[in-house]
């Protein structure tokens, strides 16, 4: 493991159906570098491992990687950004950092002088809730927790979260690049026009990726295994937490249970939250899928009426029925404003004649002249 070169790419793509082909041409791309190429599609990134390729192309690491931005911004019209270093860690910690069109490297020598300073809260495997724990002991940078005896650290956050953070504060990360096929997978995100801090917001916004990814499931008659949500922050870190759920299913209703579980457990109090993506995995025919008989009656239901909204869906459109907590309030249809909008009508314009024209001026009298 000693003396690698990982890549960290991000592809900055729309959001959108069309995504998904442009990100697997793009893995393919990248697969005439190296072939130690591993997916990471909740977030359309890849890692790479150059260590051999390095040597292939007589190029050291930050060649490479601008060679690898040049071809996918002309043969794809893609913006990168691209982070690289020694471990996984490193590289994925860099790409976080680096702006669309931009590469950030770190060498070997420099992993300590880039960790130290850095808020605990960047270290992968660093959530909000742990993130509050290690603040509560005044642990707020990467070298507190280095410098933060292993015992001590297992008695705050448990043996194994404790050991794994003690480990990657000193930059230490032994996993490889694990090359591997891109699973087939449905995903949508939604984009925050601003930082967003209210739960009631953010649930919103999951229930509307819930529903769309069910919808989707259900047209291409596919069943998803499992859930993955990603969130990305205002200081463009990530988290992601994934769901293997009790059976393979296509219902909105199962769909958003679970993404409302996994929001709970991300504890997203006071976090700033840029972006969510959801991502079905796992996923089977529809045919194939086991369903787990009930005798709840509003499960059938909820079912039934699923049914009836995805076909008025199919002749009306993906938004012409949705969730009431998802519906906008057309203030315009309101009983005060159409009273409003009648007694406006029919109030008289300024200037406007309402009947003949007469002069209210008062008659003036003239002397005759001498």
């Amino acid at each position: 493991m000693q003396n690698r070169s990982i890549l960290r790419i991000h592809f900055h793509l729309p959001p959108g159906a069309g995504s998904e082909e442009q990100y697997e041409d793009l893995l393919d791309l990248l697969q005439t570098f190296t072939p130690r190429v591993q997916p990471l599609p909740q977030d359309y990134s890849a890692e790479l491992d150059i260590t051999g390729a390095l040597r292939l192309f007589d190029k050291d690491a930050p060649a490479l990687a601008s060679m690898i931005q040049m071809q996918v911004a002309g043969l794809h019209g893609t913006a990168t950004s691209v982070g690289g270093g020694p471990t996984r860690l490193i590289a994925a910690m860099a790409a976080d950092l680096t702006a669309p069109g931009r590469a950030t490297l770190i060498p070997p020598d420099q992993v300590e002088a880039f960790l130290r300073p850095r808020p605990a809260a960047a270290l992968p495997g660093v959530g909000p809730s742990t993130a509050r724990t290690l603040t509560r002991y005044g642990l707020h940078t990467i070298g507190a927790l280095a410098d933060t005896p292993l015992l001590t650290l297992q008695r705050i956050l448990g043996t194994a979260t404790g050991k794994l953070l003690h480990e990657r504060a000193r930059g230490i990360d032994p996993r490889p690049v694990e090359p591997g096929e891109l699973s087939k997978s449905l995903s949508a995100r939604h984009d925050f026009p601003r930082d967003e801090l209210l739960p009631d917001a953010q649930r919103r916004a999951l229930l509307a990726l819930a529903e769309d990814v069910g919808l989707r499931l259900r047209t291409t008659r596919q069943v998803a295994g499992a859930l993955s949500v990603t969130v990305r922050y205002a200081d463009r870190s990530t988290t992601t937490r994934t769901r293997t759920l009790a059976e393979p299913t296509q219902h909105s209703r199962a769909l958003a249970a679970a993404v409302y579980d996994i929001h709970a457990q991300l504890g997203l109090q006071r976090a700033r939250v840029r972006t969510f993506t959801l991502r079905a995995e796992g996923l089977a025919p529809a045919e194939d899928a086991a369903y787990q008989l009930t005798f709840d009656p509003v499960d059938d239901q909820a079912r039934a009426v699923e049914e009836a909204a995805d076909r008025l869906r199919a002749r009306f459109g993906s938004t012409a029925l949705v969730p009431a907590s998802l519906a906008v309030v057309d203030r315009s249809r309101s009983p005060r404003a159409r009273a409003a909008a009648r007694r406006q009508h029919s109030a008289p314009r300024s200037g406007a004649a309402t009947g003949p024209a007469r002069d209210t001026r008062p008659e003036q009298h003239q002397e005759p002249l001498p």
